[in-house]
């Protein structure tokens, strides 16, 4: 049977060959019979062909081209004829989907069986409405329909052209039925959502075949493999670059524009929506129709294409009468090839199609680019861009310009070979490689300010403590390190104060570039009352003299050039241990200062608390004596009365003169000061005078904690300054014996903290201005 099929197939053969040698007319009716039997010739000599590619091995490459407009047809169907010339290697079939479909927009898929393609499927993917929701339901019904038809025809490549909403459908459905993509004219740039598309795309797509050196650049960029990139220049360069050779290009001016009308004296206009911004683009399209009516030439209009704010487009067309103006001549679609004819040998083109902005280049057309939607294009010289108008007359002006002007041609698109190009690529593609396609991220030097252990030790703050004595000021980092420090006895006057502040933070500041550090503000920890809030210290203690209703802010701020915080010691050692201490991480708890005075501060619910008048938090001044000794605040019986440094002091003063300080193994210098110091050492070498002394002030700090364990209910109590260690277990005896059975589990601990003053000053500056948890 089969010898007999060849040997039929060998004679019709023998007589198509005699047909077409022999020089004679021939009948309609021989006419179709040697059409019948070339096809039959071409169809047999394929499948043979296909026989001997089948034992020796080799597959062809089952190509799928996907079509969803009639602009990127234009750019497709070149590949298209290539794919169809080389039956041996490929096997192609045609998808049709989108606008091509539908009536308003010129069913344009019969130029596609009029270019002889098999459409293998028609999907209607385009919910109307014209507007975003449209188009996102559009996305949607395609994505729902692609799956079978995909599936059906099982390509081993898909073939996507640009930045378009049904191409993005395209992509997505194959990238997850793990059908490799090959998209065209991606890494362009054009200013609106096409890019975002064009690029999500190419993100999708596994090769890549580009137009510019510009775009490559971007797709590398983008850690797209440049081994997958082809620099292939735009497909429909092909057949513009010799477009202007044909002769007939007279024929088809008239049959589109008038018979009278002549080259170069006519316009094509041709005007798209920007889906980013409808309102500004169909202002721009109105002002384009006035401006054309104005200039008074013949003038070619397409209909805009399927994007939201079309249907509003059309309205504003109609409104002005551009369908029965008789120097307009309103069409859908005009097919690809008398397109090109036509803006060729146009005065003029006009609108925001990238045609104007790729195609017209070729010939030299002057271009008027109008709005945003081909903003980052590469152009020739004979684009002229009117990015906004309020009236016509700008636009006017610009045809006035442009209008039958002619400019070099421009091949920065392409020069003629790119669909010969493509076809080698996808000869190239091995099927037999992971699917799975890889990112080339480009080495990146380590950057310092991206690496969280060099913020955290460079990001700093200038930390003030105004202390009863020293004033100092310290370069503290991120992490809570005192990267240099610098000491001041603390001036009498007002004056003198602020002006020894600044010098010390100037000289901070200029020592912080050489310590690589990034100072960002100033912190202030000062006793006494302060309004935070206004960077002003409403009290202070008779430690510090003339230091009342002061605005520390503001001198600081307006010399250093830098934001200022200004808090209370013991609000500021609070906030010390809640950043870098014990206090880290715990909701409510209370930091007491153990020091010159007696202090601290209250963090409940991790906010500190300031009270309504900025006096909370005054633990020293918790009266734990009706009778106790006289305080600085004025009172009697106080905390600080009894527990803090200026007690201690006076006490050992007292006893000292009354020659009971001395201990065998102590001895106190005449000319020395005494002070608490001198107290702690004769308790610790068993002076029971002493020993009593710090009994009491043990006592009286335990007192007012448990007052302040009765009040508030913190979990944690943090004890600090130089005193600290010396209370904590007279504070802990006192609270097992006074305080309620529900407190006496609350935790005492001392601070680790060496600097909570500067530290506490620094985590204003620091919590402000990073905002961030790390």
């Amino acid at each position: 049977m089969v010898e007999v099929c060849g040997f039929l197939g060998a004679c019709k053969r023998r007589m198509l060959l005699e047909l077409l040698n022999k020089p004679r007319l021939v009948c309609c009716r021989q006419t179709r019979s040697l059409k019948y039997l070339e096809l039959y010739y071409l169809k047999t000599q394929q499948t043979q062909e296909k026989m001997e590619r089948s034992e020796k091995g080799l597959k062809r490459l089952r190509v799928c081209v996907a079509t969803c407009n009639r602009a990127d047809y234009s750019k497709l169907a070149p590949i298209m004829f290539g794919i169809k010339s080389h039956p041996e290697i490929f096997d192609l079939e045609v998808v049709v989907l989108g606008s091509h479909l539908i009536d308003d927009y010129g069913n344009t898929f019969r130029m596609i069986e009029q270019d002889e393609f098999d459409i293998g499927s028609k999907l209607h993917t385009i919910v109307r409405g014209e507007d975003e929701a449209a188009m996102v339901e559009s996305v949607g019904l395609a994505l729902v329909k692609l799956p079978d038809v995909l599936q059906r025809l099982a390509p081993d490549i898909l073939l996507v052209h640009g930045d378009r909403f049904d191409a993005l459908a395209l992509a997505t459905a194959a990238s997850l039925m793990n059908i490799r993509i090959l998209h065209l004219e991606g890494g362009e740039v054009s200013g609106t959502i096409d890019d975002s598309i064009r690029h999500a795309i190419s993100k999708l797509a596994h090769y890549h075949a580009v137009c510019t050196h510009s775009a490559e650049r971007h797709l590398i960029s983008m850690c797209e493999d440049h081994s997958r990139i082809l620099l292939a220049g735009c497909p429909s360069y092909d057949k513009l670059l010799t477009a202007h050779q044909r002769d007939d290009y007279a024929d088809i001016i008239k049959s589109w524009i008038g018979d009278e009308v002549k080259e170069q004296d006519y316009i094509v206009a041709l005007q798209h929506p920007v889906t980013t911004d409808i309102k500004n683009s169909i202002k721009i399209y109105e002002l384009m129709l006035d401006a054309l009516i104005s200039f008074n030439k013949k003038t070619l209009i397409l209909f805009p294409n399927i994007d939201a704010g079309s249907k509003e487009m059309v309205r504003v067309m109609r409104r002005k009468g551009i369908e029965q103006h008789p120097k307009f001549r309103a069409v859908k679609h005009v097919p690809f090839d008398q397109f090109i004819q036509l803006v060729a040998h146009a005065g003029c083109m006009i609108g925001n199609s990238s045609c104007g902005v790729r195609e017209a280049g070729a010939f030299g057309t002057p271009v008027i680019n109008l709005g945003t939607r081909q903003t980052g294009r590469e152009t020739g010289e004979n684009v002229l861009h009117v990015r906004d108008a309020d009236t016509h007359n700008k636009i006017y002006h610009a045809l006035e310009l442009q209008f039958g002007k002619r400019y070099p041609c421009s091949k920065i698109y392409g020069d003629g070979n790119a669909v010969q190009r493509i076809l080698k690529f996808l000869q190239a593609i091995d099927l037999s490689e992971p699917l799975q396609k890889k990112f080339c991220f480009p080495p990146v030097k380590e950057c310092i300010s991206q690496d969280i252990d060099h913020i955290l030790e460079t990001q700093s703050a200038l930390a003030v403590d105004l202390g009863g004595t020293n004033l100092r000021v310290g370069i503290v980092s991120m992490k809570g390190k005192v990267v240099k420090k610098y000491n001041q006895l603390n001036p009498k006057t007002f004056e003198e104060r602020i002006e020894l502040i600044l010098t010390m933070c100037k000289q901070a500041l200029a020592d912080a570039v050489h310590l690589n550090c990034r100072i960002l503000g100033v912190g202030v920890s000062t006793g006494g009352r302060v309004n935070p809030q206004e960077g002003v210290v409403l009290h202070s203690t008779k430690l510090i003299n003339e230091w009342s209703s002061v605005d520390i802010r503001t001198p600081l701020s307006s010399a250093l050039h830098l934001p200022v915080w200004v808090d209370n010691d013991g609000n500021c050692a609070a906030l010390a241990e809640k950043k870098f201490g014990h206090g880290k991480g715990v909701e409510n708890f209370v930091t007491i200062i153990t020091g010159t005075g007696i202090g601290g501060g209250i963090i409940q619910h991790n906010e500190l608390i300031h009270g309504s008048t900025f006096c909370a938090a005054e633990l020293g001044h918790i009266v734990v004596s009706l009778e106790g000794p006289e305080c600085m605040c004025g009172s009697h019986g106080c905390i600080e009365a009894y527990s803090s440094g200026l007690a201690l002091q006076r006490e050992a003063k007292r006893l000292h003169d009354e020659d009971l300080l001395s201990v065998e193994g102590m001895t106190v210098n005449n000319k020395e000061q005494v002070n608490a110091l001198h107290l702690i050492n004769a308790a610790r070498l068993g002076n029971s005078k002493a020993e009593s002394v710090l009994h009491t002030a043990g006592t009286a700090l335990g007192l007012g904690i448990v007052n302040i364990l009765h009040m508030i209910n913190p979990s944690l109590v943090i004890l600090s300054g130089v005193l600290a260690k010396h209370y904590e277990d007279p504070v802990h005896q006192v609270i097992c014996q006074r305080a309620l059975p529900s407190a006496q589990g609350t935790k005492i601990m001392v601070s680790e903290l060496e600097d909570p003053a500067l530290l506490g000053a620094a985590s204003m500056v620091l919590d402000y201005t990073t905002r961030r948890t790390y």
